[in-house]
């Protein structure tokens, strides 16, 4: 399969201090909550057939997060209009063409195949913090979804050397005051060695050195959003994957070094 590829990112975090400071977290028009862009075609081609072919690794969903998942469900389709789709009573046509049957009974396979943001439903647990209780996950960076349910967000980053006590914090407070109508957003960037949108690893898994410079580099723009029935928070994830070479020459110069790129 040829890689799928955009030619631009929305944001260069590296270059933007209010994005590079972690947690980096900005507000976020609603309007702009769900984006289609250039690699829709593609990565949506990827997403059915992973969905398809591997449904047991990209999704998952606890009986008690349906209620979560019948609400975002029901949130997307209302935005789907306005980034081009055609909707029925039973299905909705992308802006690829592709026809795809609308199924309440799988809320979370259903979006995986319409959006190209991963959805993954936080909930908070009876201590307080967000549990991890569902998510089609199509496009992992380094971790996986059977591994993190059901997990708290500190124990989600394992083994993310830089979210630390302090951070794990910050970053659960964030949870616990996003509001449904005002939503937040950050984005991250590692390099990658091959352009692999599908790239699971587990937290035993090595995490090899650098094999030489990178000719890709992978962003996650991710954002949280509350839905104000059930209160779930939804945390999305939609990926970039650009060439170096499509960077702007003065920001390839100031792109960090990393302790390591994914191969």
């Amino acid at each position: 399969m040829a890689p799928v590829l955009q030619t631009s990112l929305p944001a260069l975090p590296w270059m933007d201090p209010r994005l590079s400071r972690l947690p980096g977290i900005l507000p976020l028009d609603p309007a702009q909550w769900l984006i289609v862009d250039e690699a829709y075609a593609g990565q949506m081609a990827f997403r059915d057939r992973l969905i398809a072919e591997r449904a047991n690794e990209v999704h998952a969903l606890t009986s008690a997060a349906l209620p979560a998942a019948s609400e975002l469900y029901d949130r997307v389709l209302a935005d789907l209009p306005r980034l081009g789709f055609e909707l029925s009573k039973r299905t909705a046509t992308r802006p690829d063409g592709a026809t795809v049957p609308l199924n309440p009974d799988e809320p979370l396979m259903t979006l995986g195949r319409l959006v190209q943001e991963d959805l993954c439903l936080m909930e908070a647990g009876a201590d307080g913090e967000h549990v991890l209780t569902g998510a089609i996950l199509c496009f992992p960076a380094s971790w996986t979804l059977s591994e993190k349910l059901g997990r708290p967000l500190v124990r989600i980053h394992v083994p993310v050397p830089s979210y630390d006590t302090n951070l794990a914090t910050r970053v659960q407070r964030l949870f616990d005051a996003v509001r449904p109508e005002r939503p937040l957003w950050r984005m991250n960037y590692h390099p990658y060695q091959v352009p692999d949108l599908f790239h699971p690893r587990r937290e035993s898994d090595p995490r090899p050195a650098p094999s030489g410079p990178a000719p890709f580099l992978r962003c996650e723009r991710q954002c949280l959003l509350r839905l104000p029935r059930t209160g779930a928070v939804v945390f999305s994830i939609h990926t970039y994957m650009v060439a170096m070479d499509s960077l702007p020459a003065e920001a390839r110069a100031r792109l960090p070094d990393m302790a390591h790129s994914a191969d």
